[in-house]
C-alpha cells in the first residue's frame, strides 16, 4: 500500500512567523499535536518544518518562556523528514523508526504538502493486516472440510 493510500490529508499548517501560543491554539481549535510548517511559493504548500505539543513543552513552557513571545520558526523541527504521497508503508516505516520520528508530512512529486501519516496510522493499518492473517487459519480449515465431503 502506498502512504498517499492512507495519510490523513486534513493537515493543519502555518508559516515560521506564527507564535507559538497562536500554533497551540491552531492544536487545540482542531484537536491535533502537530502543526506542519509551510512556506508557499508560488501558491504551493511547501512543508519545511514540524512543531509538536511536545516541543511546545519541552522548549518553552519546561523553561518558563512566554509561548506568545516566540515564533514558531524559534522552537520548529527544521530536520524534516517528509515522504512522498507514493512511498511505500513498510519503508516510510523502517525511514520513521531510524529517525525516531512519530509523523511525517506527505508530499506530492512536486514536493507540495498532500497529508501527514503518523505512527498511529500505521499501527491501525497494521492491525488490520494482522487481522486479515489471523483470518487465513479459520478459512483454510472449513475450506478443508467442504473439500472432503
Amino acid at each position: 500500500m502506498r502512504i498517499g493510500e492512507m495519510c490523513t490529508t486534513q493537515t493543519i499548517v502555518c508559516t515560521r512567523e506564527e507564535s507559538v501560543q497562536g500554533a497551540a491554539l491552531l492544536m487545540r481549535t482542531h484537536h491535533v499535536g502537530d502543526v506542519v510548517v509551510v512556506e508557499q511559493p508560488n501558491g504551493e504548500r511547501v512543508p519545511t518544518g514540524i512543531l509538536t505539543d511536545r516541543d511546545i513543552v519541552v522548549s518553552v513552557i519546561a523553561l518558563g518562556l512566554d509561548p506568545a513571545s516566540l515564533l514558531v520558526g524559534d522552537i520548529m523541527t527544521d530536520d524534516l523528514l517528509t515522504c512522498s504521497e507514493n512511498d511505500d508503508v513498510y519503508e516510510t516505516i523502517e525511514r520513521m523508526r531510524l529517525r525516531g520520528i512519530r509523523r511525517v508530512p506527505v508530499v506530492n512529486a512536486d514536493g507540495a504538502l498532500t497529508g501527514i501519516v503518523s505512527a498511529d496510522d500505521l499501527l491501525g493499518f497494521l492491525a488490520e493486516e494482522m487481522g486479515e492473517l489471523a483470518r487465513i487459519g479459520p478459512h483454510q480449515q472449513s475450506q478443508e472440510k467442504r473439500a472432503r465431503h
